[in-house]
């Protein structure tokens, strides 16, 4: 199964950012943009791909410990970015040491636990919301549009285990699906 380590922000957080991209998808080109689904908003931990089903018990222990010895932390939406030409994002602020030590930490628990992991690169918290359909898309406009974005902040206060359902369909702009596996309370001292 496809696996991930993810923070979910509340409904809240992400109805806030529903409405900007609301905004940014009547802007002209926003056709060739293709759209992330709602349900699948996230901020991806640690990406573990492809885990054999025989190391979900270990890995489910593992990122309990790396759960509780973190304490819960404030974020927020914030801003935009891109990453090339290609993906437009909506960043974070807040606490971003807490939230790149409990990437840190579900990393490791997924290499303690037997997964078989990429490269470790420096994490780069961000919410994903579109991807170019090719190279002449202008994402000016829709940074320009998510530059004056400020969400509400919120208390993180649990790690999730998601599946990531990848489309079988062909049908063009069919999204993955995402499904919550198991999920574990941060509950370290502040």
């Amino acid at each position: 199964m496809r696996l991930f380590a993810a923070v979910l922000p509340p409904p809240e957080q992400l109805a806030e950012v529903g409405h900007v991209v609301d905004r940014l998808r009547r802007l002209p080109g926003a056709d060739g943009m293709r759209w992330t689904s709602r349900p699948g908003w996230h901020l991806t931990l640690a990406f573990m791909g492809e885990v054999d089903e025989e190391l979900l018990p270990e890995l489910r222990v593992r990122l309990a410990r790396a759960a509780h010895r973190t304490p819960p932390f404030p974020l927020r939406l914030h801003g935009g970015g891109h990453f090339g030409r290609r993906a437009l994002w909506t960043g974070i602020a807040g606490s971003l040491d807490e939230l790149r030590l409990l990437a840190e930490r579900a990393d490791a628990a997924a290499r303690r636990a037997g997964v078989s992991m990429d490269e470790h690169r420096r994490y780069q918290a961000h919410l994903t919301l579109a991807r170019a359909r090719g190279d002449g898309v202008d994402t000016r406009p829709f940074l320009d549009e998510l530059g004056a974005f400020e969400g509400e902040r919120w208390q993180v206060g649990e790690l999730v285990l998601v599946r990531s359902n990848l489309p079988v369909s062909g049908v063009p702009g069919e999204q993955p699906r995402y499904e919550r596996v198991d999920g574990w309370p941060l509950e370290g001292a502040g």
